[in-house]
């Protein structure tokens, strides 16, 4: 839950971003708690996706949308 957290909130913020990105300052939000593996927080954003929080770019794929 601590990174669906992190997640929505860099993306309340920002909106939209690229999955790299993404990713990299998920992990620097995290690193003081514990240090995320990549493939544990790509899991968390198709999470997100399937419960409708964020949606994929439909112009560019690599792109998240913040929906809630």
């Amino acid at each position: 839950m601590i990174i669906d957290a992190a997640i929505v909130r860099i993306m309340k913020t920002r909106k939209r971003l690229d999955h790299q990105t993404l990713i990299a300052e998920t992990t620097k939000h995290l690193q003081v708690k514990f240090m995320p593996d990549p493939q544990m927080i790509k899991r968390r954003i198709e999470g997100l996706i399937d419960r409708e929080y964020l949606d994929r770019d439909k112009e560019d794929k690599k792109y998240y949308n913040y929906l809630a």
